[in-house]
């Protein structure tokens, strides 16, 4: 067998099995059904701002908060308050929508 570093994609193929000490296939997208059902919290943040209390209990409807980003400027997109992309605000039809622009890559630790 060759080593690791001059495998072939041909050598993950679903359809061998694993005899001789093979690897064993990648999982396939099928496999995956099984997690499409777990719910997420999907979260888009416009911007922050920091106040006290005593000024956010003055604010009436209709209050302007300035926040920390400007105009245009992409907004995060947190799936369970993980960072996961960026992303602009759209209008679609009456409702407000986002769309991801960057994807975020991190490492898991």
């Amino acid at each position: 067998m060759a080593a690791k570093d001059d495998m072939s994609l041909n050598e993950f193929d679903g359809n061998r099995g694993n005899g001789g000490g093979e690897l064993e296939a990648l999982p396939v997208v099928k496999d995956l059904e099984s997690v499409y059902d777990i719910p997420v919290q999907i979260s888009a943040v416009l911007g922050k701002t920091n106040m006290q209390v005593s000024t956010l209990m003055r604010l009436n409807k209709g209050a302007v908060v300035e926040l920390d980003r400007k105009v245009g400027e992409a907004i995060d997109i947190y799936v369970n308050n993980r960072l996961v992309a960026r992303g602009e605000v759209v209008v679609v039809e009456d409702r407000l929508g986002v769309t991801m622009t960057e994807i975020i890559k991190t490492d898991r630790s």
